[in-house]
C-alpha cells in the first residue's frame, strides 16, 4: 500500500497545482469580462449578447477533447457565463413562475444561477416586464412537442413590442415528489397538464384516483411540503426548492417531451451560422393571399420550421399566423422572402431573429 499511497499523494497534488492554475485563470479572464463590461456601459449595451454566448461554446467544444463530455463543458461554460453576466452587469431576468416551474428550470439551464431572477405570475406579465424595462430579459414557453404552441405566448407576441434573440430546448422530464413513504401517500397534487403527460405512470401505480389539480407544478411542490401524506409531480428543481425527496423519476410517458422557450428582450441578435427569425402576419384579405405570402418563402428557398394561426382581435373569424424561418432577417434570401410576403400581408412583423438552439438542455 506504501507504492499506492504515494502515487494517490502525487496525483493528488497534480490536482491541486491544476486547481490553482483553473482559479488563476478564471480570475484573470473575470478581470477581462470587467473591461468589456466598461466598454459596453460606454456604448449603451445590453450585456447579454445571444450570437457571442453561442460563439463561445461552439469554440469550447470543438476545442475539447476529452474525457469530460461535451455537456459537462457547456454546463460549466453556462456557470462561467453567468458569472461574468453579474461582473458586467447584472442582468434581471423575469420567467413564468413560481420559483422551480419548468420555466424557472430553463432560465436557470440557459443562464446559470448566479444572475437575478424575478418569478412572475402570467406570460403577459412577462413580456409587460419587458417593455417597461424593469427586467432586461424573460423567458417563456412557446411550444411543446406533446401539446403543441403555447397560446397565451402567441397572444402576447401579437400585441407587446419585444424581441426574440434566443431560445432553450427543454427536456420535460417529472418526478414524484414527497417526503413520507412511497405506500402512505392519499393525494398527488400538480398542474393538469403534468397529469396527461404522465397519465399511463399513475394508472399503473394507482396513483390515478388520487390526482388534486393546482395551478402550477411549483404549487403542488409547496403544497407537498407540509402535508406528510401528499405528494407532488414536478421538476428536480422544485423538489430541490421545497426539499422534497424525489420519489419516482422521469414518469412521464413520453421520454422524448421537450418543451421550447424563447428569450425575448428589446433587440435581436446578431447574425450566425445557424438561426432562426420569427415572424407575425396577417394575410390581406383576398383570395389566395396566404398562399401567396407561403410561395414567397418557398420561392426564395427558405423553410418554414414552425406555424400556427390565431383568431385576430380585431375583426371576427379573422387569423394571424406566427411562423418561424431558417436563417437570420439579415440573409439575403430571408430578407428577400419577407419583402416579398409583406405584399401579400395586411402586416408583417419580424418579432426577431437568434442561434438556433443545439441539443436539449
Amino acid at each position: 500500500m506504501g507504492d499506492a499511497d504515494t502515487r494517490l499523494g502525487a496525483l493528488r497534488t497534480r490536482i491541486d497545482d491544476l486547481d490553482q492554475r483553473i482559479v488563476e485563470a478564471l480570475s484573470e479572464r473575470a478581470r477581462v469580462v470587467i473591461e468589456v463590461g466598461e466598454m459596453k456601459r460606454s456604448a449603451g449595451a445590453g450585456s447579454y449578447v445571444p450570437d457571442r454566448e453561442r460563439g463561445v461554446l461552439d469554440r469550447v467544444v470543438a476545442l475539447n477533447e476529452g474525457p469530460l463530455p461535451d455537456q459537462t463543458i457547456i454546463a460549466i461554460y453556462r456557470e462561467l457565463m453567468s458569472g461574468s453576466l453579474v461582473l458586467e452587469r447584472p442582468p434581471r431576468i423575469a420567467y413564468l413562475g413560481p420559483a422551480g416551474s419548468f420555466s424557472h428550470l430553463a432560465a436557470r439551464r440557459k443562464f446559470g444561477s448566479t444572475v437575478e431572477y424575478e418569478a412572475l405570475e402570467h406570460i403577459a406579465a412577462c413580456f409587460d416586464e419587458i417593455e417597461r424595462g424593469r427586467v432586461d430579459l424573460a423567458v417563456v414557453p412557446v411550444e411543446n412537442s406533446v401539446g403543441g404552441g403555447i397560446v397565451e405566448t402567441l397572444d402576447a407576441f401579437a400585441s407587446r413590442e419585444v424581441e426574440v434573440c434566443a431560445e432553450i430546448n427543454l427536456g420535460v422530464h417529472h418526478c414524484l415528489l414527497g417526503n413520507g413513504p412511497f405506500n402512505q401517500i392519499e393525494i398527488v397534487y400538480s398542474k393538469p397538464e403534468a397529469f396527461v403527460q404522465c397519465r399511463n405512470w399513475l394508472g399503473e401505480t394507482g396513483f390515478s384516483e388520487k390526482t388534486h389539480p393546482v395551478a402550477s407544478t411549483s404549487k403542488a411542490a409547496e403544497m407537498a411540503a407540509t402535508e406528510p401524506r401528499a405528494a407532488a409531480i414536478g421538476s428536480t428543481l422544485a423538489g430541490d426548492l421545497y426539499n422534497l425527496s424525489v420519489l419516482a423519476e422521469r414518469i412521464e410517458d413520453d421520454p422524448n417531451n421537450v418543451t421550447r422557450f424563447l428569450v425575448i428582450g428589446k433587440e435581436s441578435a446578431k447574425p450566425t451560422d445557424d438561426d432562426k427569425t420569427f415572424v407575425y402576419f396577417s394575410a390581406a384579405d383576398q383570395p389566395g393571399s396566404l398562399v401567396e405570402v407561403l410561395d414567397a418563402f418557398r420561392q426564395a428557398g427558405v423553410n418554414m420550421t414552425f406555424i400556427q394561426s390565431r383568431p385576430s382581435r380585431e375583426r371576427r373569424f379573422d387569423y394571424v399566423f406566427f411562423a418561424e424561418l431558417a436563417g437570420h432577417s439579415h440573409n439575403a434570401n430571408v430578407s428577400a422572402a419577407i419583402t416579398e410576403a409583406t405584399k401579400h400581408c395586411h402586416r408583417l412583423r419580424v418579432l426577431g431573429s437568434f442561434p438556433r438552439a443545439t441539443g436539449v438542455s
